[in-house]
């Protein structure tokens, strides 16, 4: 007990930069997502291809190695380019996944944006309503019902990707956790870092299932 009285408090140093990532990657890549769903159903080629490419790389690579080219990518870049611009661990963290993450997010919104009935837009239409208030009172509301259990997927699994940040000497949760592990000699710290995960994401899980429950509000 004296262990865990001790592991404890040095674990949840690591857990608050843990939770800041997951905060700042869904703050961004959310919005982000959205608007890189809606550029990817835009009619203009130019437009089109260019974000598709995008969420190609961004899933077909791994995290890992975005995290990677983005924090030592922007040191190459400015000394091949002479500008003085560089990421430092924990930005480089935030960019990385919060592109990688929009990718996703994107799929998820652009599968609930096309699967409303074009004749809700057509209906908008004849009641006189503009382009942008028919996305915005009538489809945006139906798309978050659709999209919200897909979402809580990616959600609960950016909560375990975080340990990621650790490539690039982030100390987030598991990166202490491992740290402790050389100090106690024993997996004992990764133990108890695991019920941090745990726990996070089984509130996650009773949050949106609550969220569902309150959005079904028709069958």
């Amino acid at each position: 007990m004296s262990d865990l009285n001790s592991l404890l408090p040095i674990l949840w140093g690591g857990f608050c930069t843990t939770l800041a990532i997951f905060a700042l990657t869904l703050l961004f890549s959310i919005p982000l997502g959205l608007l890189v769903a809606v550029l990817k159903m835009s009619r203009y080629r130019i437009v089109r291809y260019p974000v598709s490419f995008y969420i190609s790389v961004m899933r077909g690579t791994p995290l890992l190695l975005q995290i990677v080219a983005i924090y030592f990518g922007s040191y190459y870049l400015s000394e091949y380019t002479g500008v003085e611009f560089s990421f430092d661990r924990f930005p480089a963290v935030i960019v990385a996944f919060s592109i990688n993450y929009a990718a996703y997010f994107a799929e998820i919104f652009r599968g609930g944006i096309q699967s409303i009935p074009k004749g809700q837009y057509e209906a908008a239409a004849m009641l006189g309503l503009t382009r942008g208030q028919t996305f915005y009172r009538i489809i945006l509301p139906q798309v978050v019902k659709r999209v919200v259990p897909a979402s809580a997927n990616e959600v609960i699994t950016l909560v375990k990707d975080t340990s990621l940040a650790q490539v690039i000497a982030v100390t987030e949760l598991f990166a202490l956790a491992k740290k402790q592990q050389a100090a106690y000699a024993s997996i004992y710290p990764l133990f108890v870092a695991g019920v941090f995960y745990y726990i996070a994401n089984l509130l996650l899980s009773v949050l949106f299932a609550y969220v569902e429950r309150k959005l079904n509000y028709y069958k």
